[in-house]
C-alpha cells in the first residue's frame, strides 16, 4: 500500500486526537473506524497485534497505540505525528485549566461546585473498576492477585511498583516458554540507536535540572519518570501511588486538589494521564506562580510522554515475537488483575476523602480512618445521584458533572 501523504496524516490523526475524549476504549474504537474501517491504512490483524503489544508496555495504551500506527505508515516522523496529534490539543486545554483552577479553584463558589465533580468522579473510577474487573478476573489466580494488591495497598500500604513487580513474576511463572515466536531478525546496533537518542532525550532535562540546581523540578522529573515506567493497566492504576507521594511524601499539593485534578482530566481529549500535567502545574504553581506552573507542567508532559516513543520505536519492530510470548502473556494477565485491586484501592480511598470532610492516616497499618463526626450528607446525596445518573442511566461523565455541579450550588444557596 502506498503510505498516506503528510497532510493526510496530519487530519486523520489529528481527528483522533481532538475525537479522544472518553478513556482508553473509546479512544481505541475511534482509531479503529479511523485507521482499519474507513481506510485501509492498517489491517485488523496488524491493528489487534498492535493493541496486544501497547498493552504489554507501560504508559497510556491508546496514544501508545496512535504512535505505532503513524510509525507503521511513515515511520519515526509518522510515530511523532500520530503520538503528538493524541497528545497535544489534551495538554493545551489541561494547560489553561491547571492555571484557571490555581487561581480561582479556592474560592468558596467554586470549591461548592467541585463538590459535584468529586461525587461524579467516585462514579466514573468504580465504572472503571468494573470494567476492567470484567475483563481481567478470569479463574482462581486473577481474583487472588485482585484481593491480595487491594490488601497489599490499602491496608499494608505497599508501594505500587513493588505490587507490579510481583503480579508479573507469579504471571511468568505460571506460564510455560514454549510456542515462542521467532525473535525478528533486527540489528542489534539499530535497537541500541534507538535506546541510547530516545533514552538521552528523555534524561536530558533532568541532567540540565540537577546542573542548574534546581532541586523541586529534578524531584518532580524524577518522581514522573518513575511513574511512566511502571504504569501498566492505565492511569487509574498509578493514582492512588501518586496521590500517596505527592500528597503525603512531597506535600505539593493536598487531597481535594488531587480528585479536582483527576475530574477536569477526564474532561479533555487525550490520555487521562495527563493529569500528570495538572498535577505538575499545581505542584509548579505553588512554588512560583504562573511561570513554575509552566515549566512544571512542560516536564511533566515529556518525562510522561517521551518514554511512549522510546518504548513504540523499540518495540515496535520486535511485535510479532512479543505478542507470541506466553511468559510475557501471563505477566500482563497477572498484572490486568493485579490493577483491578489497585483501582478498587482508589475508588474506596477517594470515596472516604469525598464524602468524610476529615480521615485519618493509620497508625500501624495504612488502612486509613474516617472521622464519622465529619460525615458530609450533602456529598452522599450527589454521589448517589451521580451514581443513577451514570450507573442506571448511562448518562456521560461530563454530563453528569455539570448537572451535579450547578445543583451543588443551588443546594448551598438554599
Amino acid at each position: 500500500m502506498t503510505p498516506p501523504s503528510w497532510p493526510e496524516m496530519f487530519r486523520v490523526f489529528g481527528r483522533i486526537g481532538l475525537m479522544s475524549f472518553g478513556g482508553p476504549a473509546a479512544q481505541i474504537a475511534v482509531m479503529h473506524r479511523e485507521l482499519v474501517e474507513d481506510r485501509p491504512w492498517l489491517s485488523e490483524q496488524t491493528y489487534l497485534r498492535a493493541l496486544s503489544l501497547c498493552m504489554l508496555l507501560p504508559g497510556p495504551e491508546a496514544m501508545q497505540l496512535a504512535t505505532y500506527a503513524g510509525w507503521r505508515l511513515r515511520g519515526v516522523a509518522g510515530g511523532l505525528l500520530g503520538g503528538l496529534l493524541f497528545v497535544v490539543p489534551g495538554a493545551a486545554f489541561i494547560a489553561v485549566l491547571a492555571l484557571l483552577y490555581a487561581w480561582y479553584g479556592q474560592l468558596p463558589l467554586v470549591q461548592t461546585a467541585f463538590l459535584g465533580i468529586k461525587a461524579a468522579v467516585i462514579i466514573v473510577v468504580f465504572q472503571a473498576l468494573l470494567k476492567v474487573s470484567s475483563k481481567a478476573l478470569h479463574g482462581r489466580l486473577g481474583w487472588a492477585l485482585a484481593f491480595g494488591s487491594f490488601i497489599g495497598i490499602f491496608v499494608l500500604g505497599l508501594p505500587f511498583p513493588l505490587i507490579i513487580l510481583l503480579a508479573g513474576a507469579i504471571g511468568m511463572l505460571t506460564k510455560s516458554p514454549t510456542a515462542v515466536a521467532e525473535p525478528a531478525n533486527l540489528p542489534p546496533a539499530r535497537s541500541l540507536r534507538t535506546l541510547l537518542i530516545w533514552g538521552g532525550l528523555w534524561a536530558a532535562p533532568l541532567v540540565l535540572l540537577a546542573l542548574l540546581g534546581e532541586d523541586f523540578l529534578l524531584q518532580l522529573s524524577l518522581f514522573f519518570s518513575k511513574l511512566a515506567v511502571v504504569t501498566f493497566g492505565g492511569a487509574y492504576a498509578v493514582l492512588a501511588y501518586m496521590t500517596q507521594t505527592v500528597v503525603q511524601d512531597f506535600g505539593w499539593i493536598n487531597t481535594d486538589q488531587m480528585i479536582d485534578a483527576l475530574g477536569l482530566a477526564e474532561t479533555t481529549p487525550g490520555p487521562l494521564i495527563l493529569v500528570t500535567q495538572f498535577v505538575g502545574m499545581l505542584a509548579g504553581f505553588a512554588q512560583s506562580g504562573p511561570s513554575g506552573a509552566l515549566a512544571a507542567g512542560l516536564l511533566a508532559l515529556w518525562v510522561t510522554f517521551t518514554p511512549c516513543f522510546l518504548w513504540i520505536f523499540l518495540a515496535g519492530p520486535y511485535l510479532e515475537a512479543l505478542s507470541e510470548q506466553p511468559r510475557i502473556a501471563g505477566a500482563l494477565r497477572a498484572i490486568t488483575a493485579a490493577v483491578v485491586g489497585v483501582i478498587a484501592n482508589l475508588s474506596v480511598w477517594f470515596a472516604l476523602h469525598v464524602l468524610f470532610d476529615r480521615v485519618a492516616p493509620g497508625v500501624t497499618l495504612a488502612l486509613p480512618a474516617p472521622v464519622w463526626a465529619s460525615f458530609n450528607p450533602l456529598a452522599a446525596a450527589l454521589t448517589l445521584l451521580a451514581a443513577v445518573l451514570m450507573l442506571a442511566l448511562k448518562r456521560g461523565f461530563v454530563v453528569t458533572m455539570i448537572l451535579l455541579a450547578v445543583l451543588a450550588l443551588l443546594l448551598r444557596a438554599i
